[in-house]
């Protein structure tokens, strides 16, 4: 058993791909000290497996959400179905996975038609959101600083990040944190590992993306949360630190933006 307390801020573990050996993923998770994980939802039609898995183990905390690539799904009932959720479970920490995906789907009228009713409900509810956002950050930069001007933008993170540091540097100025992924142990991310370094000590999480992106070197094979060990190490080696000190501080930042303490 792992003596590091560890946060993965960032997973999904509805897919088929873990139903036959889920007690064993749970079990490796807790030897490593993940003490808290969060399920991002990607589709509403997920929200009662998702509840379910958070119901049954206590230290998984979830999201409620319509992801970007999914945005046409998006209709008249979607907002009052997320409203009646985050009313029904308090373990509902934030909002997402959201926001704008221009690399797969060029569809940007409909993906905002999704995306900022969703951080209208987030900043209503003072929930933060879980921003998904590829090949479109001036986009949502943009969108942003909108919404900041109207002082109604919800504060969250850019899950998975991969963008440039100008990016990463305007995303921060709006008060969004950084989450980085298994993408962070790839050894030419050369760009990722440059925002790693310069990210400030208070503004990163770190994240599995479960099944998604098993970091090194487990690369190509099926992720899950007990693998967020490789991503901090990873972190540590880039900033020339301690993984007990990128432990320590993610869990921190990750505590800070979803609130997990004051979830009774």
């Amino acid at each position: 058993m792992s003596d590091t307390e560890l946060v993965d801020s960032h997973c999904h573990l509805i897919f088929e791909n873990f139903e036959k050996d889920f007690d064993e993923v749970v079990d490796r998770w807790r030897s490593k000290g993940v003490k808290k994980l969060l399920h991002a939802c990607v589709d509403l039609s997920e929200i009662p497996k998702i509840k379910f898995i958070s119901n049954n183990y206590s230290e998984v905390f979830y999201s409620v959400g319509l992801h970007p690539l999914d945005a046409k799904k998006w209709n008249s009932s979607s907002r009052s179905i997320l409203q009646k959720a985050i009313d029904d479970d308090k373990r509902i920490v934030a909002i997402g996975e959201l926001g704008l995906d221009l690399f797969k789907n060029k569809d940007l009228d409909i993906q905002m038609n999704a995306l900022i009713p969703q951080m209208e409900l987030a900043y209503e509810s003072n929930l933060p959101v879980i921003i998904h956002c590829r090949d479109a950050s001036r986009e949502m930069i943009d969108l942003c600083r909108d919404l900041s001007k109207n002082k109604k933008c919800p504060r969250g993170v850019l899950h998975c990040w991969s963008g440039t540091v100008e990016e990463m540097q305007e995303f921060l100025q709006l008060g969004f944190y950084i989450s980085f992924s298994g993408i962070v142990t790839f050894p030419k991310a050369y760009q990722t590992h440059e925002c790693a370094r310069l990210v400030p000590n208070n503004k990163y999480l770190i994240e599995t993306d479960s099944p998604f992106l098993a970091p090194v070197p487990f690369r190509g094979k099926r992720n899950e949360p007990s693998y967020v060990e490789n991503v901090a190490k990873s972190v540590a080696t880039i900033r020339s630190t301690s993984f007990k000190t990128i432990a320590n501080e993610s869990s921190k930042n990750a505590e800070e933006l979803f609130k997990f303490d004051l979830v009774k």
